[in-house]
């Protein structure tokens, strides 16, 4: 199984949507915790799913048990906290609201990108939730887009 991930931050809704339709993602799984921010822009989940269907022919799922909790959120980017501790923390959260059996592998079945705001995946929390699906289900090949 192959799971895209992408962010929205410094990208035109053109760039978004042209590496989406690029990639053939036929399904975006919004793993924010707040989808409908007026700093989203065009990834508003209202608009977002709308321009989904209308410009790549996707579905749009917002599914926040792929979210951390705005505890975590608060700590790690208004207080500048340490990645490696963040980290720590979220696969915990993970593996407490056990998603690999919340989730079904079904869900990846049609090609499926995660969409958080982070330019690149490094320093986001959708890395680490394929690393923890990687674990879990084993043979989960990732690409950032």
């Amino acid at each position: 199984m192959e799971i895209l991930t992408i962010g929205f931050t410094k990208k035109t809704a053109q760039q978004f949507f042209d590496s989406l339709k690029q990639n053939n993602v036929k399904q975006l799984i919004d793993v924010r915790l707040n989808n409908v921010s007026q700093l989203s822009g065009f990834a508003k989940k209202e608009d977002l799913s709308y321009l989904l269907k209308e410009i790549c022919g996707a579905s749009y799922i917002h599914e926040p048990l792929l979210a951390p909790t705005q505890a975590m959120l608060d700590e790690y980017k208004k207080e500048q906290g340490n990645w490696l501790e963040y980290r720590k923390k979220f696969l915990q959260l993970m593996a407490d609201r056990a998603i690999e059996k919340s989730i079904s592998p079904d869900l990846f079945s049609t090609r499926t990108v995660l969409l958080c705001s982070e330019l690149t995946a490094e320093h986001c929390h959708r890395s680490l939730v394929v690393e923890y699906l990687q674990e879990h289900w084993g043979s989960v090949d990732v690409k950032n887009i």
